[in-house]
């Protein structure tokens, strides 16, 4: 029976990594508590600029702000799906904690993947290098990419050049955009199009399966800080700022 979906890994493993990710949504957004919110600090200013310049009430910026939040969590989450996608691939497994992120099961090919390509400062750059390096030295038939998922275009080369001031290069040390490692490892050019393509469709029959009142989807940020208001009689702003700040000349006035 063919493949309802994408042809390189099977409806049940796309379902699978489906509900990964969105179980790390989920989480992300239970996560985001008054507490986890506050945790580094609101930038108050920022909130009334964003508010009076962009014409959006308290409650949409404080939501906005609690979708930032989410969005910093999550994109870890996308990296991780984009690993677990590949891992299906026959002849290729994840890395689970192992130094790499997916490798070829007869050792011939070894990566890390980064969703977006500026994702790493130069000494980020040159462990990665150094690393990818190792695994090339030890495995004499490996090649070993830096890839990036999300690239500023479309290619597969070697990796050399100068990094903190130091020269680099390894024959099998290759760096390769999104597109050209789906299509490296699925033998199909446009693999990563058609997964972009088919998920419409795969994740609305993933959510036709859920039982949806078994998931709490919200987080608690605003309802908390909304409840205090109505004893503080503080605007929601107010509340924020006096609630972070009111250790700060004249702030505790609010």
């Amino acid at each position: 029976m063919p493949n309802r979906y994408v042809n390189f890994i099977t409806d049940e493993h796309l379902m699978y990594c489906i509900k990964n990710l969105h179980l790390a949504y989920l989480r992300a957004k239970q996560n985001i508590s008054k507490k986890s919110l506050y945790a580094n600090k609101v930038d108050t200013f920022k909130l009334t600029f964003d508010s009076k310049f962009n014409g959006m009430n308290e409650e949409d910026i404080i939501q906005s702000e609690i979708l930032r939040q989410i969005d910093k969590s999550i994109n870890n989450s996308i990296g991780t799906f984009h690993e677990q996608i590949l891992g299906g691939i026959s002849g290729y497994e994840i890395g689970n904690l192992s130094g790499f992120d997916i490798k070829a099961t007869n050792n011939t090919l070894f990566a890390d993947i980064k969703n977006k390509h500026n994702t790493m400062n130069s000494s980020s750059a040159e462990a990665l290098f150094q690393k990818l390096a190792r695994y090339a030295d030890d495995y004499k038939k490996a090649k070993c990419y830096w890839v990036q998922i999300l690239a500023k275009s479309s290619f597969n080369d070697h990796w050399s050049g100068e990094i903190n001031g130091k020269e680099y290069s390894h024959s099998r040390v290759f760096k390769i955009s999104g597109d050209q490692f789906y299509a490296l490892l699925s033998g199909q050019d446009d693999a990563l199009f058609r997964l972009y393509k088919v998920l419409p469709k795969a994740i609305k029959d993933y959510l036709k399966t859920l039982d949806r009142e078994n998931f709490s989807e919200e987080n608690s940020a605003l309802e908390e800080i909304s409840s205090e208001t109505k004893t503080s009689k503080r605007t929601i702003f107010d509340q924020i700022t006096f609630e972070n700040y009111s250790y700060y000349i004249g702030f505790n006035e609010l």
